[in-house]
């Protein structure tokens, strides 16, 4: 609590001027009697015992309207946050090459499966030299032939990792291809349509909004050799940096790539072949103001992910206030209704007379 006005507390300086003068001693009447004796015998009526009553009740009234006066407030700390994240589109390549395999700690896992742990890493945080995406916006768009959107731009990433378990390596081969253009014209297309998606979020599009969108990119991951599709990847970057988006592109693999093929007379490991553009992820990089960088295995994507990290920063403003709340009415309606009740009394019960 505060008081607005602490100088109304010099007010109080009255009530001990009115309390000597109430108790000055000074000359009274007298009423002569032949003897004490029988006067001594008859003892104080109740409202004797309390005649200094009124007079308590109005020193109390003073005290309250001055506190009234000097306005006590009633202060709540109130802390608004404004994030402003960065707008993500992951773009994952699921096509039938991304099935070669690599280890991954002690498992042997296919590209795919690697690439969804690191993201999770990236997204989450690992508690290390990740520390996760909370403030950001993330959406995902896989693709082999085609592109799809498996979820949109969202804060809950809970969601979004359940979308991501969901995310296997193409089997149907008139599906199996890599349309690295028209991911990227897709995910691109999403971030254009972000601010307004985000104010449907809020259900309010007329206020100020809590989360900014600070900027907005494309991390894309494959293996492959855009086959397949109408855009080209150029096309699409063109079309990226037109709309102020930056596309971070990730050559993912090793340099000889195998794959366990399952067969009634056991599994076989068999080399896949590498056919990775990495002059057309460099030229969209470029071109985006975003970098490339190559990943061989678990430990360089997670570098590339750090990377990407540390150039994409969210940042988080917190706005603290104090909200007052006046409390002076309390008291004036207290001190109002003692001086009622002093007034009442002091001509009823305690009534002098002359």
């Amino acid at each position: 609590m505060r008081f607005y006005s602490p100088w109304a507390f010099l007010l109080l300086l009255i009530i001990p001027v009115i309390l000597f003068r109430y108790f000055k001693k000074g000359r009274t009447g007298s009423i002569r009697f032949p003897s004490l004796e029988s006067v001594k015998q008859v003892s104080p009526s109740p409202i004797f015992r309390f005649r200094h009553l009124p007079l308590f009740l109005r020193l109390l009234t003073l005290t309250l309207l001055i506190i009234g006066l000097a306005r006590p407030q009633k202060g709540k700390e109130i802390v608004r946050e404004f994030s402003q994240g960065v707008a993500i589109e992951m773009v994952l390549d699921h096509s039938g090459s991304m099935a070669s395999e690599m280890e991954y700690g002690d498992q042997r896992l296919n590209n795919l499966e690697v690439a969804k742990k690191v993201f999770k890493e990236f997204v989450l945080g690992n508690g290390r030299t990740l520390k996760g995406r909370p403030n950001d916006l993330i959406g995902m768009v896989v693709f082999a032939r085609y592109a799809d959107t498996i979820c949109p731009l969202i804060l809950d990433h809970g969601a979004l990792l359940q979308f991501l378990k969901n995310i296997h390596i193409v089997k149907i081969k008139s599906e199996d291809g890599t349309a690295i253009g028209d991911a990227l014209a897709l995910a691109a297309a999403r971030l254009q349509t972000a601010e307004e998606k985000l104010k449907k979020m809020t259900n309010n599009p007329n206020r100020s909004q809590p989360f900014q969108i600070k900027s907005k990119v494309i991390i894309l991951l494959t293996d492959g050799v855009n086959n397949a599709g109408k855009m080209s990847p150029l096309e699409a970057a063109e079309l990226a940096r037109k709309w102020g988006i930056k596309i971070y592109t990730i050559g993912f693999g090793g340099r000889e790539g195998v794959a366990t093929i399952r067969t009634p007379f056991g599994d076989y490991t068999v080399p896949t072949g590498m056919t990775l553009d990495e002059e057309t992820l460099k030229a969209i990089a470029k071109k985006t103001g975003g970098i490339y960088r190559r990943a061989t295995d678990e430990k360089s994507l997670r570098a590339v992910y750090e990377k990407i990290d540390h150039l994409e920063k969210s940042k988080i403003e917190s706005l603290r206030y104090l909200d007052y709340q006046e409390l002076f009415p309390k008291f004036i309606i207290a001190g109002l209704f003692l001086l009622l009740l002093e007034i009442l009394i002091s001509h009823t019960i305690f009534r002098r007379i002359p």
